[in-house]
């Protein structure tokens, strides 16, 4: 099963990309716990920008483009969190061996 089954290819950017927010917010003072929620809201946000900027004709159109950012911008900000969590317990992991 691949990523792409349920991420769009072209939305893949947003996984690193919002790992690296999620990094840049962690050493600012916003409390760890509101973390994941602004990367959720970051990825649908910018989900919609990029879908909306496809371009969008019909008011159908625009009801896809909204559920399809706020699906696509949950989903790059669990991978992105996930990813950080691979990373933290490799290093735990690591770090207990020796």
């Amino acid at each position: 099963m691949e990523l792409t089954n349920y991420l769009c290819p072209e939305l893949l950017v947003l996984v690193p990309v919002l790992y690296v927010l999620g990094v840049i917010l962690k050493k600012s003072p916003l409390q760890d716990w509101l973390i994941p929620f602004v990367l959720c809201c970051a990825g649908c946000v910018l989900s919609f920008a990029y879908l909306a900027a496809k371009g969008v004709d019909s008011p159908a159109d625009w009801l896809t483009v909204v559920y399809t950012a706020i699906t696509q911008g949950i989903l790059s900000a669990a991978c992105s969190v996930y990813v950080k969590n691979l990373i933290k317990q490799a290093k735990e992991g690591s770090e207990g061996e020796t």
